[in-house]
């Protein structure tokens, strides 16, 4: 399993340089051109487009969709879950990125209304997150993680089957499951942590693999070790956040798929 997802890695970094995906983000203030940014470099097509006259039309251009639910109003609610459920009717994959659930009600109800309504392939958030989703009554400090990958047990496992979904949830090491099939990213560095926004743009990642690979779970798991090992090597040549941040976006340019076939991390849990 672990070498057939390395080739699979390679697979669909060359499809997002080949094709170059649309994909649709109706995301947060806070990042919009950083992950449009992540998007460029890496070799797809971003558009950021969130008015909710228009999003029937630009999803159905999209190879994908990402829901990014970092600064909510309610427009911005709306247009997701007409976006959302355009996707669904469409047969278009879909991403949903529960920023801070946990932190608000606001929050926690609204990814839980967009699970329900879109029926998203890959829910990607931290373990925090994603514990918010079960309502198991976790929170968050803000949109940062109190809890580990390790705390979550089986409980993303059940959560993925009954969602019929894959749960991606990322920390020190990246957890990615079909409530079936269970795989562990290593890729990363702790410099990832001290930038805003590596979280939503591991998501669009997911996003440019999802609109190529029709296996949410590896596109997912793909997409991880992909963005994990830029921000390896983006780390190996910065000197702190600032730098960090260009040499992240540098190394998602440069990265080839012959090295991240050498490179990427696949582990069982």
């Amino acid at each position: 399993m672990l070498d057939t997802l390395r080739e699979q890695a390679v697979r669909n970094l060359t499809s997002v340089r080949n094709q170059k995906p649309l994909v649709h983000s109706i995301t947060n203030f806070v990042v919009m051109n950083f992950t449009a940014n992540t998007l460029l470099a890496m070799g797809a097509s971003p558009v950021m487009a969130h008015a909710e006259e228009e999003v029937e039309e630009m999803v159905s251009l999209a190879g994908a969709l990402v829901l990014n639910i970092g600064t909510l109003s309610g427009p911005w609610i709306a247009s997701m879950l007409k976006a959302g459920r355009k996707a669904a009717e469409l047969r278009k994959p879909i991403i949903l990125d529960p920023v801070g659930a946990g932190a608000t009600e606001l929050r926690t109800r609204t990814a839980l209304d967009l699970m329900q309504a879109a029926k998203p392939s890959v829910i990607r958030g931290n373990a925090s997150e994603i514990l918010a989703l079960a309502r198991t009554g976790s929170k968050t400090k803000g949109v940062d993680s109190l809890h580990t990958v390790e705390d979550l047990g089986d409980r993303v496992e059940e959560m993925a089957l009954d969602q019929r979904a894959v749960f991606a949830v990322t920390g020190p090491r990246d957890l990615v499951t079909d409530g079936a099939r269970t795989v562990m990213v290593g890729n990363g560095h702790p410099l990832m942590s001290t930038i805003t926004g590596t979280g939503c743009a591991a998501t669009v990642t997911i996003g440019a693999f999802l609109a190529v690979d029709p296996d949410p779970w590896s596109a997912a798991a793909t997409a991880l070790a992909f963005f994990g090992l830029a921000g390896e090597i983006g780390a190996s040549t910065s000197h702190g956040p600032g730098s960090f941040m260009t040499a992240l976006i540098d190394a998602l340019y440069n990265l080839s798929p012959e090295a991240l076939a050498a490179g990427c991390r696949f582990m069982q849990p």
